[in-house]
């Protein structure tokens, strides 16, 4: 089922918020990541100075750094003129300031330099520290530049693997949004056009005894017309409450927050108590009712008032579609591990076009007028019965070419 315009849009507008957050996540780890591995390289950086000092010999310049201490790369690039071996600079008592091969000029900024500090000396930014000796003072100097390497390679790492993150991020979030959406998308639909249609079934009866009561109104009447009136007043009277009643049951059911409770219940005991409610209607229109139930009990675990509402809501539409004479069976059978009710009824039957939408809210069928077809809640009510004691349908042709409704459950038993 392809999504509407609003839940694409929605979802769009949800993956664009989620994307943007998790980038922000992202740039801040990233940020985290190289602040943790600037402070950790340039710790061991510290720690190479202080163990250059504890190998100054008596003529006041450190010893080369054995090759295991060393940082791993080549000792000097070109483009690069001070590689990653230690700068070192003896400060005479005098103030004459002699260094190593290839050292640069130690600025006279940094000769009293003690604890460990960053600066740029000749273009290169280095680690600098210092320490008075007998000679004078000896400072040390290593390029930061195995700091700045990692700095690079971590952020080009961050801004390749950025992209594909971050689409993966959006296209999940768009994706998961859709289907999440879908179905309160549809709850509101339905919800719309259940107001729609309740609008709909409740202007009728209202419009007729407003008609009603404004023609007597108007000028007197004799009784006969007066009876009349008030006949088809209290006709449409009925109806709205029932209709008010059943959306009501409904309204109720769908805001329960926990599940029915449920206990053992004989099906065939509630078949037969609800099939003896629906004798005087059976009779009023010369139906022949039937009530078929096993010698042994059929248990079902389900609330007992919603099954006995869900018998009554077939009975109810089996004697409404059945014509006058005509058939209404209600059948219990307990086979293995199942038990089953059925309805059947000798009327017109489930047409066609009527299939998928029968237990839709407030839709009737269209082989039956509307008087008969009610407001079209029954089956409505009947199905959110079924889902929630956990039944499953069957619809189809009963044996006297009407409608047939079975409902089928998984067998209890009392221990």
């Amino acid at each position: 089922m392809s999504s509407s315009p609003g839940v694409r849009r929605q979802s769009i507008r949800v993956a664009l918020s989620a994307t943007l957050v998790v980038a922000v996540v992202y740039a801040v780890i990233a940020a985290g990541v190289v602040a943790f591995t600037t402070i950790t390289l340039t710790a061991g950086i510290d720690a190479r100075l202080t163990q250059a000092f504890q190998r100054v010999p008596p003529d006041g310049f450190p010893q080369e750094p054995p090759p295991d201490s060393m940082p791993s790369g080549p000792a000097r690039d070109p483009g690069r003129p001070y590689g990653l071996r230690f700068q070192v600079w003896l400060v005479a008592t005098d103030g004459t300031v002699s260094s190593g091969e290839n050292s640069p000029e130690l600025p006279a900024d940094l000769v009293a330099v003690t604890a460990p500090r960053t600066v740029v000396i000749d273009g290169t930014e280095m680690r600098i520290a210092g320490q008075d000796v007998p000679a004078g003072r000896i400072v040390v100097a290593q390029s930061l530049e195995q700091v700045g390497d990692a700095q690079r390679t971590i952020v080009l790492g961050v801004l390749l693997f950025a992209p594909f993150l971050l689409g993966f991020v959006f296209v999940g979030a768009v994706i998961v949004g859709r289907r999440v959406a879908e179905p309160i998308e549809a709850a509101r639909r339905r919800q719309l056009e259940f107001t729609a249609d309740a609008s709909h079934e409740l202007r009728t009866p209202l419009s007729v005894i407003e008609a009603h009561t404004s023609l007597a109104l108007a000028q007197e009447r004799d009784a006969s017309w007066y009876r009349g009136a008030f006949g088809r007043v209290d006709r449409e009277s009925k109806r709205m409450r029932r209709l008010l009643e059943d959306m009501l049951w409904l309204a109720r059911f769908d805001a329960a927050a926990a599940p029915p409770t449920t206990e053992p219940v004989d099906l065939g005991v509630l078949a037969a108590q609800a099939a003896d409610r629906f004798t005087v209607v059976a009779e009023t229109r010369r139906l022949r009712l039937g009530v078929h139930v096993p010698p042994t009990q059929a248990l079902v675990a389900a609330s007992p008032d919603l099954l006995d509402r869900l018998i009554g809501v077939l009975l109810d539409n089996a004697c409404k579609y059945a014509p006058e004479e005509g058939i209404v069976d209600v059948t219990v059978a307990a086979e293995g591990t199942r038990v089953t009710v059925t309805v059947d009824d000798s009327g017109p039957g489930i047409a066609a076009e009527d299939e998928e939408r029968i237990f839709d809210r407030f839709h009737r069928s269209v082989t039956t007028s509307s008087e008969a077809g009610g407001a079209g809640l029954g089956l409505a009510i009947g199905d959110a019965i079924v889902r929630a004691t956990g039944g499953r349908w069957t619809v189809g042709r009963s044996p006297a070419g009407g409608a047939r409704f079975s409902v089928t459950w998984n067998r209890a038993s009392l221990g």
